[in-house]
């Protein structure tokens, strides 16, 4: 979705470019898709307060620079952040004020589904990524999140999700049960 917000409004939005731990995957650029760090190097931006959020996932470090942010304010666009719930507990303690939102699978079938179809994940990452959508949904219950799109199709999804990008009201959805 965000590939395709990006699309429709070229000059409109910026993505917060995270750095990570973790080896690129094929395809991926230092710098567009994440800057890609040494631990050590992770280690002493996080000790220098260069994150407003960060999280571990399975051994890796992520987080999102003030830098980054400020990049993209600083070129009159709105910053968008992809961040997991350990990140969003850091944002609400922040004098910032953005706007939550939960994108939920339909249920943990489709997800399993599409993480296998990406053909970059192992079983044993698709185990830790189902674990780890399931604390994110249950995370969304407790009321963490102004909205829930649930991305049951890809065009409704989407418009919901652009409409939320650019400030208009939205009706969100509940949240499945997820319990297959």
């Amino acid at each position: 979705m965000l590939t395709r917000l990006f699309a429709d409004y070229p000059d409109k939005f910026g993505f917060s470019v995270s750095h990570t731990t973790r080896s690129p995957r094929p395809g991926e650029v230092h710098g567009k898709h994440y800057y890609f760090v040494s631990r050590d190097e992770f280690l002493k931006l996080l000790g220098e307060g260069a994150f407003i959020e960060h999280a571990e996932f399975s051994g890796n470090f992520y987080g999102t620079s003030f830098m980054t942010v400020r990049e993209i304010l600083g070129a009159g666009r709105r910053c968008i952040l992809d961040i997991e719930a350990q990140g969003v507990r850091q944002v609400k303690k922040t004098d910032l004020n953005p706007v939550y939102l939960f994108v939920s699978p339909p249920s943990l079938t489709t997800l399993r589904s599409r993480l296998q179809g990406r053909g970059t994940e192992t079983e044993a990452s698709v185990t830790k990524r189902l674990a780890m959508a399931l604390a994110e949904i249950a995370f969304a219950k407790e009321g963490a999140h102004d909205l829930v799109i649930v991305n049951d199709d890809l065009d409704r999804a989407y418009e919901k999700f652009r409409k939320v990008a650019l400030g208009e009201p939205v009706i969100g959805d509940i949240l499945p049960p997820l319990d297959d």
